[in-house]
Order: C-alpha cells, then sequence, then structure tokens
C-alpha cells in the first residue's frame, strides 16, 4: 500500500509552483524597474546637463533683437527665424579668429609637454632606482596642493625679468609646470601596476630602459596618459586666470578675446554667443571622443 500511495501521489512540483521561482520572478522584474528607472534618470540628468549648450547654441543662432526681446526657448515658437548671421561676423571679427589660433598654440605644447615630460618621470618614479626617490616622489605629491593663485606674483616677476611676461612660451610653461605634479603621480601609480616580470623578461631580452620604456611601458600605459592627456587639453584650453595675466594682450587666448568683447552698456551678444560655443565644441568633442579612456584611465591610476 505504501508503493501504491507513492504512485498515485501527484508530485509537489506539478500541484504548486515553487516559491523559489515565483521569487525569482519577482527579483528580476524589480532589477528591470529599477534598471529602466536609473536609464531614464540617467537620461535626464544628461539632458540637464547639456541644457546650458543648447541654450547657447539656439542663442548663438538667434539675432540679437531676437535675444533682447526674450529667452532662447522662444525658438520653438518661430524656428524659422534662426540664421547663421552671427557666426558669419564671428568669422570675420579678426580678434576672435586670431585668438582661436593662439589657444591652439598654447593648448597643444603644453599638453603634449605634460605628456612627455610625465612619461618620462613617471617612469623613472616607478621603475628606477635613485637616491632620494621616495623623498622626491613625496615632494611632487605635495606640490599638488599649492594652488595656482599662490604663484602668479613671483612668476610675474621672474618672467618679466626673463622676457617671457606676456609671451605664448611663458603661457606654455606656466601651465606645463602646473600639469606636471599630477601628471607625475597618475602616470607612476598607474606604470607601478605593471608585472615587474614582464619588464624582467623584457630585459633579459636585450631591452634597454629606453626601448624598455618605449616598446612594453608607454603601449601599457595608453589609457592612463590619454586620461592625462585630455585632462590637460581641458584645462588648459579652458583657462583664463592665468591666459589674462602672462598672454599678449595683443592675440590674447579665445577666453580673453571673449571678455574682451563685453560692452560698456550691454553684452555683445551677437559675438559672444557664437564665439562661446565655438571655444566649448573642441573640449566637448575631445571629451566625448576619449571617455571612456579618461575614465579608465584615472581610476586605474589613482586608486590602487
Amino acid at each position: 500500500m505504501t508503493s501504491l500511495a507513492r504512485r498515485t501521489a501527484p508530485p509537489a512540483s506539478r500541484t504548486a509552483p515553487p516559491a523559489s521561482r515565483t521569487a525569482s520572478f519577482v527579483s528580476r522584474a524589480a532589477a528591470g524597474a529599477a534598471s529602466g528607472a536609473v536609464r531614464v534618470f540617467l537620461v535626464l540628468a544628461g539632458l540637464f546637463w547639456l541644457l546650458p549648450t543648447i541654450g547657447l547654441l539656439v542663442s548663438s543662432l538667434r539675432s540679437s533683437s531676437d535675444i533682447a526681446a526674450g529667452g532662447w526657448w522662444q525658438v520653438f515658437a518661430a524656428p524659422a527665424r534662426l540664421t547663421t548671421e552671427n557666426y558669419a561676423h564671428l568669422l570675420a571679427n579678426e580678434t576672435i579668429t586670431g585668438s582661436l589660433v593662439s589657444t591652439v598654440l598654447i593648448t597643444v605644447p603644453a599638453t603634449l609637454l605634460v605628456l612627455a615630460l610625465g612619461s618620462f618621470a613617471g617612469y623613472a618614479f616607478a621603475w628606477l632606482d635613485f637616491p632620494g626617490r621616495d623623498w622626491w616622489f613625496l615632494g611632487v605629491v605635495a606640490l599638488l596642493v599649492v594652488p595656482v593663485q599662490v604663484a602668479l606674483v613671483p612668476v610675474s616677476k621672474l618672467f618679466g625679468a626673463v622676457g617671457l611676461f606676456e609671451t605664448t612660451l611663458g603661457v606654455v610653461l606656466f601651465h606645463t609646470a602646473f600639469g606636471l605634479p599630477f601628471a607625475i603621480f597618475l602616470l607612476r601609480n598607474f606604470f607601478a601596476e605593471i608585472p615587474r616580470e614582464l619588464l624582467e623578461a623584457a630585459r633579459l631580452d636585450g631591452a634597454g630602459e629606453i626601448r624598455l620604456f618605449t616598446r612594453v611601458v608607454l603601449p601599457l600605459g595608453g589609457p592612463a596618459i590619454a586620461s592625462l592627456g585630455i585632462f590637460q587639453f581641458l584645462w588648459v584650453w579652458n583657462d583664463m586666470l592665468i591666459a589674462l595675466i602672462f598672454a599678449d594682450s595683443q592675440s590674447p587666448p579665445i577666453t580673453v578675446a571673449l571678455q574682451q568683447q563685453v560692452r560698456q552698456f550691454g553684452n555683445n551678444v551677437d559675438v559672444l554667443a557664437p564665439g562661446a560655443f565655438v571655444s566649448m565644441v573642441v573640449p566637448l568633442v575631445v571629451f566625448f571622443a576619449f571617455q571612456r579612456q579618461f575614465a579608465s584611465g584615472v581610476m586605474a591610476g589613482a586608486v590602487k
């Protein structure tokens, strides 16, 4: 009878669904809802972050009279009033076009110098033995907390004595000097995470320090170097304080040139709006094109 009862009794799994299956379905539904909510929140946050840029773009396509009449959101009521005349006036403004060239001549050398010198110094602090290495690196880390404003007066006197005040070279050297501490700190921490066995294997194959640096360390340090280049480029391109003090007043960078376009009794909106948008486009393109390298390089080099 016992065997007969076992045969006739239906399995428990057929009479009622297991609780674990129901809980799994609920958890997947909750995870899907949470993921959807997170995506919606991120999209809204991104749109909110881009709202000033969108407003600046729309304002740069409006005439001065339309800008004075109301806010940029009124363009949705009359989109046909958008015009590109402001950009035509901007390109005809020699001060603005010359300032863009000056900005490039300052930003590119300042970025390349920081990348080159920071890479050499980061490799030296990570893998070369020399007297006082740890103390020198501690001094580099201490320079990270020195604000730029502290050095304005003494560096101005120094540049005035050696003839670098109000020159493009002086601005490049200032940006390079204040960009190197962070560059060395970031790249040293990144290079130090390279496996020692890999470097020793390259040395056994006859690679010297220069070949080891160029063939092994630099390719592996690509994300950190790319993120450093983006950070330095954005900082130099958007800088106004150092450019306002040390740059040539006859050919200032774009940030100073736009500030000089402010009129006495109002803003020169037909030049300021398109000029500000053009100066913003380049950093935005650079950042969005290399944002993954920027995030991975900073996290890998700064968090150990």
